[in-house]
């Protein structure tokens, strides 16, 4: 059932829904998961911002909460003494096979820049190009509401990086993350100030797809046929 209400996500929850999905196409064979191999991909020390030490209560307690949001919960086929748990974003948004990729990595190592993410999804889906990269995640910010935002762009950095909208708002607030499908920033809705930082997060998104199709113009000028 598609989610139509706003969520709120704390790190550990993120943690566990970000492991099922990643799980779901990295290890097919072993998925849906049991309990203690997901506490184990939750606490994994690679493809992990931050590192966690995470254990079964916590999952459990998580994993109560994402099923409560139609989010994640028991697997429902699953047969067997054991009891597997498996993600439902399918469900609740209809995510394409990209959408899903920067969305799991988003919510397992946090803000990225576009060419990071480009890496760090290609277990999960194969982005042949950078603008492949900005386009989904021009989608996921073309959703009522935005699901993705660009973040300021770090002192002595060259690139902006992309995060969830929530990520945008605890960057400056240090609020708890939130993933929020209806309505992501609904708390600051009110705030012109808030949403005069979103639309220039946006205009920079734009201009930065624009770059990267005028250089891949001039690739194709130098080397195509």
């Amino acid at each position: 059932m598609p989610v139509t209400h706003p969520i709120v996500l704390t790190p550990a929850q993120a943690r566990v829904l970000g492991a099922l999905v990643e799980k779901e196409v990295t290890t097919p064979d072993y998925y849906p998961l049991s309990l203690n191999a997901l506490v184990n991909a939750c606490n994994q020390r690679s493809n992990r911002e931050p590192v966690m030490d995470l254990d079964e209560e916590d999952v459990r307690l998580a994993l109560r909460r994402l099923e409560d949001h139609g989010l994640a919960g028991r697997a429902r086929a699953a047969d067997g003494r054991v009891t597997k748990f498996e993600h439902w974003l399918g469900e609740a948004f209809n995510f394409t096979r990209a959408e899903t990729a920067l969305i799991c990595v988003l919510l397992l190592r946090g803000p990225q820049t576009p060419g990071e993410l480009r890496s760090r999804t290609d277990r999960l889906h194969s982005f042949e190009e950078i603008g492949d990269v900005l386009a989904g995640l021009q989608k996921l910010m073309e959703r009522e509401p935005s699901l993705v935002a660009v973040l300021p762009r770090q002192p002595g950095t060259k690139e902006s990086r992309s995060g969830t909208v929530e990520a945008a708002v605890a960057a400056e607030n240090a609020s708890a993350s939130r993933i929020s499908p209806h309505s992501v920033t609904q708390a600051a809705s009110d705030d012109p100030a808030h949403e005069d930082r979103i639309a220039q997060m946006e205009a920079k998104l734009a201009e930065l797809q624009q770059t990267v199709e005028a250089l891949t113009r001039k690739i194709d000028d130098l080397f195509g046929d």
